[in-house]
């Protein structure tokens, strides 16, 4: 089945199904990359640490906020 002739079977699908279709899609596009994900998880640990040891400032939300209103 080409393209086009899946189109033309998805465009009969419920609005719902197709919906649906599209979720699925897209989420098999989306796989996350091991390698990625290890580097961002060591450096939340870091900045974690960072925190914990006072070597880094916090700023409250409302101050950010009434920066950039």
């Amino acid at each position: 089945m080409d393209t086009k002739e899946l189109l033309k079977e998805a465009l009969q699908l419920r609005p719902v199904e197709r919906l649906r279709l599209i979720e699925l899609l897209t989420k098999s596009l989306d796989k996350p990359n091991p390698i990625i994900e290890q580097i961002w998880a060591e450096e939340a640990e870091k900045r974690y640490e960072a925190l914990k040891a006072g070597k880094v400032k916090t700023i409250p939300l409302n101050e950010i906020v009434q920066k950039y209103k």
